[in-house]
């Protein structure tokens, strides 16, 4: 017997002292029984189409309908509302009940999104009249109490873009600020945060400075009453940037002490700052169920099944499997509890290390992603002690060394540098920035000659050297002046905006059966214009979003501006067309092939083919002995094979006495290159099986053979060849370090001479 669901039904009152004389504005509320809205989020757009804004409303309909794709994407449970001012119109609910509220529409009430109100963001109507932001605020907190009352606080946010050029209203009681005071209340009362997008850009002769920093200032004024935002923006990319467009909620990563000593500790919770967006998980649909079965998943589900090489119709079960890894040519198995038990498992705790210079951490030394240390919320002795050791470290210019286990059972241990960071707001405490820093085994050095040892006529002269230096400073983001360009905060990933078209039109496959005809393609773009095709049947091939090109290329504006400082920097240095190389096939175990070996034209096609068969019979072929027709493969399949440790010593060895063999039978040097591709095998074979000595052992025997016999001629196709030593840094087992390694050449050479 289904349960009844209970709907209660009532009225608040409370006063609003503007917008009327003394009126009472009765909101009438509907709560919703058995039905939880705190998974979800409501979110009401107050959009401004007065006239000052028309040049901007196509940036705006792009990234609000993408505001809404991507909720069909990632929460597609939740509810949207769009509110409009400065519209010609007048069609609200408080018009109706207390009156005033003019030139505001709601375009759509708070419903859950669909398809239908994408085509309504992509089409706003262009407004004649001067738009009130405040009277959209407050039609919007209407919207959001009369959908779910004064108890149910969930995720309820206002969303106002506007340029804020035209003055408000005069309220007939008290002042604006009054207002905005009132407002305030009542958004915190109700767990309502707003977010303020003012977009300005080039400023017409009709804009008003004065009324604009009036507005600006009732503006920041919510900011410091209430849960809310203000972002400026100038440009269209700034636009796409500042309407977060998914909204995640923050999780800590670490709640407890930050350990200044054993005696000295301090309650913080860590957050994460920045994080990289990735393209959500497109999951396996099947088209097997009936079209008509509306309840159906078209899930596809996988089973792995474990066979044996010698019994291939046999699975094997999961007691008999275990898990091996690779030391030298053996595969030493480890079972579960053995792994378990080899694990390093530390205590969770975040200890401070040490203090040292800012200028010791270098910025290339940070990994991964930033996170944010902040003192335990209502923890007023907490606030006083991160906020008191911060302004400390940031006066010193100090940062601070810490060793993290985020939590319990956590394999791995973190060191990383925390980095103060004073507050500019006096309701937000101070906090710390934490980046991961390398181990020695992390870091990778790269030793590049320096420039002065070059010779003058390798570097820059003063016209050069002028020459670029305006070229840089012709791109530069941040002129004097001028706002800087691609802000991180404000800067969309173009990637994952061009991407959104083709997913949102494959969840709309997926509803109708179609994702086997769609998994045939591979080309994202094609995606994207398959959605505009599905509208318009003869719709061209769309270039990319005009400002979303922007993020990814030059702005075309200033390279036009500036062709004369372009055309100067190109003719001061001469340019060579740097051409292609052609890509060699890969051949497993072996050296890419030389212009000597590719032979004729119609070879050029085959590698990839034999490269394929190579790797698959490699595996396959049973080789006991290498032998003289093809001993490089014989080599190679014996050191492939796992069926015992054996095959690699015996290929080893075996390889040592067939290149002796064919140094002794050479007649006036008929075998070296022989001999010499052998070699290169086997060091190769060597570098892979970890078995440098054995390589390097034969090296030395190599080159006294080569002294007692006068292989002069094999001595130097082995110089130029390079074929030395195997270092440490080749393989981590050998003796030999690299200097040495590369001497070895060079001292035979003079002993032999």
């Amino acid at each position: 017997m289904a349960r009844n669901k209970v709907y209660l039904d009532f009225q608040i009152s409370f006063f609003f002292p503007f917008k009327g004389s003394n009126q009472r504005c009765h909101l009438s509320c509907l709560k919703f029984g058995n039905r939880s809205i705190f998974s979800r989020e409501a979110l009401v757009l107050l959009l401004d189409v007065g006239p000052s804004m028309h040049n901007l409303l196509p940036e705006i309909e792009k990234v609000c309908s993408m505001l809404v794709q991507k909720k069909l994407i990632y929460n597609k449970s939740d509810e949207v509302g769009i509110v409009l001012f400065g519209s010609e119109d007048t069609d609200n609910a408080l018009t109706k009940e207390v009156g005033g509220y003019e030139h505001v529409v709601v375009l759509r009430h708070i419903k859950v999104i669909d398809g239908d109100m994408v085509d309504a963001l992509q089409k706003l109507p262009r407004g004649t009249a001067c738009g009130d932001f405040l009277d959209a605020i407050v039609v919007g907190m209407d919207m959001l109490i009369k959908k779910f009352g004064p108890t149910n606080k969930g995720k309820q946010r206002l969303c106002l873009i506007t340029n804020a050029q035209y003055p408000t209203k005069e309220p007939f009681e008290g002042t604006k600020e009054d207002q905005i005071d009132t407002i305030s209340a009542q958004m915190k009362t109700h767990g309502m945060r707003l977010d303020c997008i003012i977009v300005r850009g080039k400023l017409t002769g009709a804009a008003n400075k004065k009324i604009m920093d009036e507005n600006d200032l009732l503006l920041n004024r919510f900011s410091k009453k209430t849960i809310s935002k203000s972002v400026y923006v100038e440009s269209p990319t700034s636009l796409y940037g500042a309407l977060r467009t998914r909204n995640i909620s923050p999780v800590t990563i670490f709640r407890g002490d930050l350990e200044l000593s054993p005696s000295m500790k301090i309650k913080v919770w860590v957050y994460k700052k920045t994080s990289e967006e990735k393209f959500p998980t497109l999951k396996r649909y099947s088209d097997k169920a009936p079209s008509n079965d509306r309840f159906a998943t078209h899930e596809v589900k996988v089973d792995i099944e474990y066979k044996s090489l010698e019994n291939p119709n046999k699975v094997v079960p999961p007691e008999q499997r275990i898990k091996g890894y690779r030391y030298g040519p053996q595969v030493v198995p480890i079972s579960s509890a053995e792994w378990e038990a080899v694990k390093f498992k530390p205590e969770k705790s975040v200890k401070l290390l040490g203090f040292t210079d800012a200028s010791n951490v270098m910025r290339h030394y940070y990994m991964k992603d930033v996170n944010v240390f902040i003192p335990e919320p209502g923890n007023a002795k907490a606030i006083l002690a991160v906020s008191s050791l911060v302004r400390a470290m940031k006066e010193m210019n100090k940062v601070a060394i810490l060793r993290c286990v985020w939590r319990q059972g956590q394999g791995s241990v973190v060191i990383g540098v925390l980095t103060p960071n004073i507050s500019s707001l006096d309701n937000i405490p101070d906090s710390f920035y934490f980046n991961v820093l390398p181990f020695a085994e992390d870091v990778r050095e790269f030793q590049f000659p320096s420039f002065n040892n070059f010779p003058p006529s390798w570097q820059p002269n003063e016209q050069q050297q002028e020459a670029a230096d305006n070229f840089v400073r012709m791109l530069d983001l941040a002129p004097s002046g001028k706002e800087e360009a691609l802000q991180p905060d404000f800067t969309p990933n173009p990637v994952l905006e061009v991407i959104l078209g083709l997913q949102f039109f494959y969840h709309l496959l997926c509803l109708f059966g179609m994702v086997s005809f769609m998994m045939s393609f591979c080309i994202q773009r094609f995606y994207h214009f398959l959605e505009l095709k599905s509208k318009q049947p003869d719709a061209d091939v769309p270039p990319l979003d005009r400002t979303l090109k922007r993020v990814a290329e030059p702005d075309p504006e200033l390279l036009s501006q500036n062709q004369s400082v372009i055309a100067n920097f190109r003719n001061k240095f001469e340019l060579k067309e740097n051409p292609k190389k052609k890509k060699s096939s890969r051949l497993l175990w072996r050296e890419k092939r030389s212009a000597s070996d590719e032979g004729e034209k119609d070879a050029e096609d085959v590698p990839d083919v034999q490269s394929v068969k190579l790797i698959g019979n490699s595996s396959k072929m049973k080789v006991e002995e290498i032998g003289d027709l093809n001993p490089v493969q014989d080599f190679e399949a014996m050191m492939a094979r796992r069926d015992s440790s054996e095959w690699v010593s015996k290929a080893i060895r075996n390889m040592k006495v067939l290149i002796s063999d064919l140094l002794d039978s050479s007649c006036e040097g008929n075998h070296y290159d022989k001999a010499m591709e052998c070699l290169v095998a086997l060091r190769r074979g060597c570098i892979l099986e970890q078995e440098p000595k054995e390589f390097n052992q034969f090296m030395q025997e190599l080159s006294k053979k080569c002294k007692e016999k006068n292989l002069k001629r094999f001595w130097e196709l082995l110089i130029s060849k390079h074929v030395t030593l195997i270092s440490k840094e080749e393989a981590i087992d050998s003796d030999v370090a690299d200097n040495e390694a590369k001497r070895f050449l060079v001292k035979t050479e003079l002993t032999s001479e």
